[in-house]
């Protein structure tokens, strides 16, 4: 044997028992610049011989482990870190150890990687590569000491995908502002879905308790920079996610918005989280105003692990929350993984209302149960429930979700595929129908009644696609289907103005929302100019539909039905209570097409010097039209620990089929000057038809935008990054809804246009320009304590202010009937200025102790206010409501019963801390609206819980 080859075979062993004793925790980064890749799909044992040559990086390997292995294509210029990573993946290997040009790959089983070792290298004399044959371990004892066992901790750089086309960066080296989070954190916040988790983790993102009544209650919504949740794009995987079919009505905050639903997303599912926090419309189309949030699938994870969380809020010991998780990895064949996962969750109802008062006296009119007699009070009172609100808190919810994660590489080409499918049920309790209540017939409901909106919700996303390289493109063509289907069922209602013959059980309607996207993108890279420019481009297909179907007659007819109490005839109100139903004439259906084009630069003239540009073109088959935005980004590196960064872009979002079709009517009665009772309906006018266009309404229009953000990267000392990026928002053409349009002059521009006389109406209008600014700072560090522990921090604030910069002036129609028509009231302008906290701080730490770990949250939630809803006509400012910030403490403690059995117990809201008690909200009359529904940490006190996880 020649004496080289026996020296790098001895290099090789040493190498190997070094990591025998090395922590997979101490993982150490490719310490290379980028360069140009084309490494074909191939054997895993002659790819990693390429990759050596290509790098100038030599590789371990355990050889015996990895024969039937095959990587994946790789091409364009990336860092090696970037390009192995991405060979690698779904094979069951990582880098466990990497060193000055030379790196350790171990079988995810096995991280000692006590098995036989390969070595690929550059054989600088010849040129050539030298793929040794396999080599003995040396034992354990002999190894030296590990360099991971110096004070300092080397971490990983977190590659990110979101942003950047084509090439992977870290998060320090992006141009625009990024948060990663990992499943593990989300995991450690102790919440039960994705969205109330990002809202303890990312500073500029928002998620109120509750963003209104009816559905929005049940969409899981949440803003990013202060913004609208349907003007953040969701994608998974980095494609686009279908929205809801549940529009935000009824609602405070992001009245009318339309957007994906983040909680049909099984978290077990989840990898890590991207959250871009910069407009990205130019590279991945409408919604991405504020930013985009892409979900990463768990892939190719090869074994699993199950996980059971149990809890309930501290007072009146309630809300109980149960979550089952599942998720499995495994191989298909010698070149394909598939993961599935499963969630199951249960919520239970949560209630903070108090009992009201009692009556001695005909005088109180708020504290009567029953109705009164002409003399004396209805005796039932004495034994009456005065907890007259049960619903007050959380509504009961039931939800399954499931998903996999799929692919297979057949030699060049590699097929991939993935899709989620969620059942979910969720009990919206109504405000209790006093027995003195109009609806309330006396030989009906006797002591009142609850109204319950059902909504039987079905969704899915299927995706599949194919990928691989052609003439040094990397090319990617696939098909996206999304739908969400929502049934709404009445039940323990009724419509009082059928009589006692009313069902009590009625169907309201469904509603139905589809998106199918097909898309074709390609990225090379090229070396030029000494530096290295990825050209990006693609085109994109999306056909959207959206379906408002009628409910059965009888939760809407308008009734004739009357009853006399005490003399007096009482006409009840049309429709099933708390549970109108669509009528034939709301039902409608719309579809739209989507063509679009787009353009997407990186260059890299010098290692220290990114630009970006980008540009995108889209056109709509409807009043949406055509739209051409751009974006530019540069990122310049000062010295090896601080960066300069900003870009500047446009954007938009197309109106949601929703907005433009989404019709609803409810009824009630007015008294008039006679005394006499007179039916009035409230509807929702699609902006299309004739009896909005009378009233003013025009085509909704995109939503467009002008983004500016500024800000550095500054890692001052090993292991410590910290970013600040300052930025601003300019919306202009923002969709709102209209104030409540009624009276005489109104009716009678809807009576010429074929509808009742007795309805007032409001319809979706490009209402208000807005203009947001703020800045991010988000700092992360980690470091051992002494030889026994291991401490992350994770410290971001977020300063948020948003402005009204022009309200639309009344269209010519309305301005003809009267100075008394407002199409954007103070109260509907606080909900976008005042209404959320303007800033938000948080305090995270993760302590590894042996087999504890410890994760402490602290966080602090800016003043907001509650400006007070209207009353007879007027927003008195007596009645606003002003509330003080907060701090929210949640911590976990885990414990490591034995490798695969992990124990956790946890509270949200360590110290029961509850919103500030107000007067001014709280209705005597209901016993509620003591606390505020749209803060970001609740109102219903603290969160205890314990979680078993196993893995397998």
């Amino acid at each position: 044997m020649k004496r080289g080859n026996r020296s790098l075979i001895v290099a090789a062993m040493l190498f190997s028992t070094a990591i025998v004793a090395t922590p997979v925790a101490a993982q150490a980064t490719i310490k290379v610049s980028a360069r140009s890749f084309d490494i074909p799909a191939q054997p895993l044992a002659s790819a990693m011989s390429v990759f050596a040559r290509q790098s100038g990086v030599q590789i371990l390997f355990p050889y015996d482990r990895v024969r039937n292995m095959r990587t994946h294509t790789v091409s364009g210029i990336m860092t090696p870190e970037v390009a192995l990573n991405q060979m690698i993946e779904g094979t069951g290997l990582k880098v466990a150890r990497s060193g000055k040009g030379v790196v350790a790959l171990a079988a995810t089983a096995d991280t000692s990687m006590a098995s036989a070792i390969r070595k690929a290298s550059l054989d600088i004399e010849g040129g050539r590569v030298a793929a040794l044959a396999p080599a003995p371990v040396a034992p354990q004892a002999s190894a030296p000491a590990p360099e991971a066992a110096d004070a300092a901790i080397d971490e990983p750089e977190t590659v990110i995908v979101t942003g950047s086309r084509g090439i992977q960066r870290s998060v320090a080296k992006s141009p625009t502002p990024i948060d990663v989070i990992s499943a593990t954190e989300l995991e450690k916040t102790g919440k039960p879905g994705v969205l109330a988790a990002l809202n303890s983790l990312v500073p500029s993102f928002n998620v109120p308790t509750r963003a209104g009544g009816g559905t929005s209650t049940v969409i899981s919504t949440g803003g990013l920079r202060g913004l609208n949740p349907d003007q953040t794009l969701i994608l998974v995987n980095g494609k686009r996610r279908h929205k809801t079919s549940l529009i935000n009505a009824v609602s405070s905050l992001y009245n009318g918005s339309v957007p994906a639903d983040l909680d049909m997303i099984p978290t077990s599912a989840v990898d890590h989280i991207e959250v871009l926090r910069d407009g990205a419309a130019a590279q991945y189309g409408s919604d991405a105003i504020a930013g985009v949030i892409n979900i990463i699938l768990k892939h190719g994870t090869g074994g699993g692990s199950a996980s059971f969380t149990a809890g309930q809020n501290m007072d009146r010991s309630d809300g109980e929350n149960y979550l089952a998780q599942l998720s499995y990895g495994t191989k298909i064949g010698e070149a394909g993984f598939a993961d599935v996962f499963v969630n199951l969750k249960k919520q239970e109802a949560s209630n903070r209302a108090v009992p009201i008062a009692g009556c001695t006296t005909l005088g109180g009119s708020t504290c009567l149960y029953y109705r009164a007699g002409d003399t004396a009070i209805d005796p039932r009172e004495a034994s009456a429930d005065r907890l007259v609100t049960k619903n007050y808190g959380a509504f009961p919810t039931r939800q399954m979700n499931l998903g996999y994660n799929a692919g297979y590489d057949l030699g060049g080409v590699q097929v991939y595929s993935f899709g989620t499918y969620s059942q979910r049920n969720s009990q919206l309790d109504f405000t209790f129908r006093y027995p003195n209540n109009a609806a309330s017939l006396p030989n009906v409901y006797p002591d009142g009644f609850r109204p319950r909106l059902n909504i039987s919700e079905e969704d899915f996303e299927f995706a599949l696609g194919v990928k691989g390289t052609l003439s040094g493109w990397n090319w990617d063509i696939s098909s996206t289907y999304g739908s969400n289907r929502a049934g709404q069922y009445g039940s323990k209602t009724l419509n009082p103005s059928l009589g006692p013959t009313s069902p009590h059980d009625v169907y309201v309607g469904t509603l139905k929302s589809t998106e199918w996207v097909n898309s074709f993108d390609i990225t090379k890279g090229y070396a030029l100019g000494g530096g290295n420019l990825q050209v990006s481009a693609g085109l994109q297909h999306r056909l959207e539909t959206y379906a408002v179907m009628a409910g059965e007659l009888a939760s809407y007819q308008a009734g004739t039905y009357t009853y006399v109490v005490n003399g007096r005839t009482i006409r009840p109100a049309p429709g099933a209570q708390a549970a109108a139903g669509f009528t034939p004439a709301d039902a409608g259906s719309k579809k739209r097409n989507n063509i679009a084009a787009y353009v997407d630069l990186a260059y890299d003239p010098t290692p220290s010097t990114t630009i970006g540009v980008a540009g995108r073109f889209e056109h709509y088959d409807d009043a949406s039209g055509d739209t051409a935005i751009g974006k530019a980004n540069i990122r310049q590196a000062i010295t090896p620990w601080l960066a300069l960064r900003g870009a500047v872009s446009s954007g938009f979002r197309a109106p949601a089929l929703a907005q433009q079709i989404y019709a609803s009517t409810t009824g009630q009665f007015r008294n008039l000057p006679d005394g006499s009772l007179n039916l009035l309906q409230i509807k929702t006018l699609p902006v299309g038809s004739p009896a909005a266009i009378a009233l003013g309404a025009t085509p909704l229009k995109p939503e467009t935008s002008t983004n500016f953000s500024a800000g550095f990267v500054l890692n001052p000392i090993r292991n410590l990054n910290i970013t600040v990026d300052g930025y601003q928002v300019s919306v202009k053409d923002r969709i709102a809804i209209t104030s409540t349009l009624t009276g005489t002059a109104v009716s009678k521009i809807l009576v010429a246009n074929g509808l009742s006389p007795d309805i007032s109406a409001q319809y979706y209008t490009n209402a208000i320009d807005t203009r947001t600014r703020g800045i991010d700072v988000v700092a992360t560090y980690r470091h051992k304590v002494a030889d026994f522990a291991t401490m992350s921090w994770n410290i971001g604030y977020n300063y948020n202010q948003t402005d009204i910069t022009h309200i639309k002036a009344n269209p010519s129609q309305l301005a003809a009937l009267g100075s008394n028509f407002v199409l954007f009231d103070r109260l509907s302008q606080a909900n976008l200025t005042t209404n959320l906290p303007r800033t938000k701080l948080f305090l995270g730490n993760l302590t590894n102790l042996g087999k504890f770990t410890i994760n402490t949250r602290v966080v602090r939630y800016g003043k907001f206010d509650g400006i007070a809803n209207l009353v007879n006509g007027a927003n008195p400012t007596a009645n606003d409501r002003h509330f003080g910030a907060k701090w929210i403490t949640d911590l976990e403690v885990g414990y490591d019963l034995t490798p695969k059995i992990n124990l956790a117990v946890g509270s949200n809201n360590l110290f029961n801390v509850y919103p500030d008690y107000t007067t001014a909200s709280f209705n005597a009359t209901l016993g509620s609206s003591q606390y505020p529904t749209t803060g970001g940490y609740g109102f219903t006190g603290g969160y205890y819980y314990g979680r078993i996880t196993v893995g397998f």
